[in-house]
């Protein structure tokens, strides 16, 4: 996900609006993104939204359709697991750069961002649906947190990407795997304050993996 920028224009905010919008599952999966509907919504010009919605293109959020128009890109179950596969690669990589580099504060960091999403998912295990945002937000930040040591805005930038693409997926579905991805979370966590990236990694995979066969076994009837 994008974070607001101090001097962000109309244009940037539009931007960040719409891709959190299609990340979140607001524009569907195939949606047809009709420019004058869409620039009454973000309050954007059509010049600008057209700029916006090529760069979206550029992302791999959205697909233009020639003399069609844009659309949202749509999902399927092998597009996840190659995004998958190509998250697995870029955060275990950056996990051991990270757990080489981490120093006390960015230890802090971790056990903080640990901290606010073990509170989202007991909420979320409690049943409060209302706070899944927030708990995916938290995710985000969490895995964040621990690659932060890395020493590598490109690589930070390259994850932050796919991950995006990773939690589109997650959106779609309909349940949240509950103890299990809270356990792993857990272990990721004991294994930077250890600074045991060999554990991370494989704990790492199997949450990742873990997460695609639940999504697509519980994704929303027509978002396959």
């Amino acid at each position: 996900m994008i974070e607001v920028a101090k001097h962000d224009t109309i244009g940037d905010t539009a931007y960040r609006n719409i891709r959190n919008d299609i990340i979140f599952g607001r524009l569907k999966p195939s949606e047809r993104l009709r420019l004058e509907p869409l620039r009454r919504r973000y309050n954007v010009s059509v010049t600008t939204l057209r700029e916006i919605l090529n760069r979206l293109t550029s992302d791999g959020f959205v697909v233009a359709e020639g003399q069609k128009g844009f659309e949202v890109a749509p999902v399927s179950d092998s597009d996840l697991r190659e995004v998958a596969d190509l998250r697995i690669l870029l955060e275990c990589h950056a996990l051991e750069r990270s757990f080489a580099q981490g120093d006390l504060d960015w230890e802090a960091g971790v056990v903080a961002a640990y901290h606010k999403l073990h509170v989202l998912e007991k909420q979320m295990m409690a049943g409060e649906t209302s706070v899944r945002e927030n708990w995916k937000n938290a995710d985000w930040q969490f895995h964040r947190a621990l690659i932060g040591g890395c020493g590598s805005r490109r690589l930070m930038e390259l994850h932050g990407s796919v991950f995006d693409k990773y939690l589109r997926y997650q959106m779609l579905t309909l349940t949240f795997r509950g103890e299990k991805a809270a356990a792993e979370h857990r272990s990721l966590l004991d294994a930077a304050l250890a600074h045991d990236a060999a554990a991370a990694a494989r704990v790492l995979r199997d949450h990742i993996l873990g997460g695609v066969e639940h999504s697509i076994a519980n994704r929303e009837p027509g978002k396959k």
